[in-house]
């Protein structure tokens, strides 16, 4: 069963709950609370979904090197996918609370290890339940499946590859995050304050309507045409505080139809570990 590589609304969603080969994947989270999006799950998800933690199970061990959410080790990760269920034939839709924030990273991270059949559900939960659906709190056990795949390091530039795309005026670097934290003005999670040297803020949240669904094709379309002037699309890099927002952008290209950005795992939490980098403030 394939249904999308990209979004799914609500109704699809519904249409196709218990369908052979789907996988549904709760991805909530919270920056400030790392344990209320397991908390919310188990008072309610979609039925038949699972629960991924950001911190545990999309992200490895923080190093004194790296950014605040690392790239999860390659077989614990399998392993883990494999635990959700999803095998070569999954169609996986992901979920969370904030307009796919944080079920980006899940679907980009599946797209990285060579499954294309993985989608976000548009709106999240809250869009699920003003269309009227239900949440199940019943507990999920699936049976494990044998996930196949390895990350393509081609999806992704480290903090060594950034220092040198820096004077590169052929890359553009759009930084997630919102506006007063690029211009330095506030930082509520990171030590230091501002943004790297060159790169361009949009916000996360400019991808999304009012109602927190993703805006259409044309107008995201128009919206990086903007941003890249007569660039590819394969000369942005994205990046946020630590890797997770930004996926949001490369979901938005897709969906676009602007193929070939990358993302800076390590992001701006990485980038300031190392006081002889750069920083830059304002706008």
């Amino acid at each position: 069963m394939r249904l999308s590589t990209t979004i799914l609304s609500p109704r699809q969603v519904y249409s196709h709950l218990g369908d052979y080969g789907l996988v549904i994947v709760d991805c909530r989270f919270e920056l400030s609370d790392p344990d209320w999006g397991l908390l919310e799950y188990q008072k309610g998800h979609l039925p038949g979904a699972v629960y991924a933690d950001l911190n545990k199970d999309l992200s490895g061990p923080i190093t004194p090197t790296s950014g605040r959410h690392p790239l999860p080790d390659p077989e614990k990760f399998i392993q883990k996918a494999g635990e959700w269920g999803i095998n070569s034939r999954s169609q996986v839709i992901v979920y969370d609370q904030d307009g796919g924030a944080y079920a980006s990273r899940l679907w980009w991270l599946l797209r990285t290890y060579g499954h294309e059949a993985v989608a976000v559900l548009d709106g999240g939960i809250p869009a699920w339940l003003e269309a009227g659906y239900t949440l199940s709190s019943q507990k999920v056990s699936l049976k494990p499946a044998e996930f196949e795949g390895y990350p393509d390091p081609n999806q992704w530039v480290t903090t060594a590859e950034m220092e040198l795309l820096l004077n590169d005026p052929s890359f553009i670097f759009i930084d997630a995050r919102a506006s007063e934290r690029f211009r330095g003005e506030v930082e509520p999670i990171d030590r230091i304050a501002g943004h790297i040297p060159g790169a361009v803020n949009r916000p996360y949240t400019e991808n999304l309507s009012s109602d927190g669904m993703l805006l259409l094709k044309e107008q995201l379309h128009q919206a990086f045409d903007d941003l890249l002037g007569k660039l590819s699309p394969d000369r942005i890099v994205t990046y946020c505080g630590s890797g997770v927002t930004s996926c949001h952008h490369l979901l938005a290209m897709e969906i676009a139809g602007l193929y070939g950005a990358k993302l800076y795992v390590g992001s701006w939490s990485e980038w300031i570990r190392d006081p002889s980098r750069p920083i830059a403030t304002g706008d």
